[in-house]
């Protein structure tokens, strides 16, 4: 069965991880190297977690980059599939 749309993982970062570290969004984007615009859009859900953002994350102790990667793309599909798309035609099988 399906996911029912999954949260965005900046959604995570900023309803969990940052509260149980107790730390701003500004701190947060400091300690990490970024951008705090870049990391506000992130954590707000317009913006994906790149492989430099999730890279970071893992290196200052916050679960995995392939995690964050796996939760973001996770996310892109269930937009995909609910967007409208075209009529697609199937390939036959190759054999």
């Amino acid at each position: 069965m399906g996911m029912f749309n999954p949260p965005h993982p900046g959604e995570t970062l900023l309803e969990d991880v940052l509260p149980a570290l107790n730390i701003s969004i500004a701190e947060f984007a400091r300690r990490l190297g970024f951008a705090r615009e870049t990391l506000s859009r992130i954590l707000h859900g317009h913006a994906p977690i790149s492989p430099d953002l999730a890279v970071r994350l893992e290196r200052a102790g916050i679960s995995t980059a392939r995690l964050w990667l796996a939760v973001q793309a996770s996310y892109d599909i269930w937009q995909a599939e609910h967007r409208p798309q075209p009529p697609i035609e199937r390939f036959a099988s190759v054999n």
